[in-house]
């Protein structure tokens, strides 16, 4: 997923979309490593092994899970990727622009 990701983070740099990762794979420093091992340019929030509260609240079953929230904070998709995860993205970007020029 990291390729597709960093693409759709550079497509949309100008645009009003934050990707955050929710990271699981352990403490702070770990979670540096990994950032920086892979590249990523986007925050990541440490929820240290398994998630803690913040995973069950949103009740994570699995690694990843994606959640598409509008410019509302409003979970509108779950668990797309890929094409898919880049179509929701693109639809609630359009919808913010069509509200705007109301």
């Amino acid at each position: 997923m990291l390729p597709h990701e960093k693409a759709l983070v550079e497509r949309l740099k100008d645009k009003p979309f934050a990707l955050l990762g929710m990271n699981s794979d352990g403490d702070a420093a770990k979670v540096r490593q990994i950032v920086a091992d892979h590249g990523i340019a986007w925050r990541q929030a440490v929820l240290g092994s398994g998630g803690g509260a913040i995973a069950r609240r949103w009740q994570v079953q699995s690694w990843p899970t994606i959640y598409v929230l509008d410019h509302k904070g409003v979970i509108r998709f779950k668990d797309v990727r890929g094409a898919a995860m880049e179509a929701a993205v693109d639809k609630l970007l359009a919808e913010l622009e069509s509200e705007k020029a109301k």
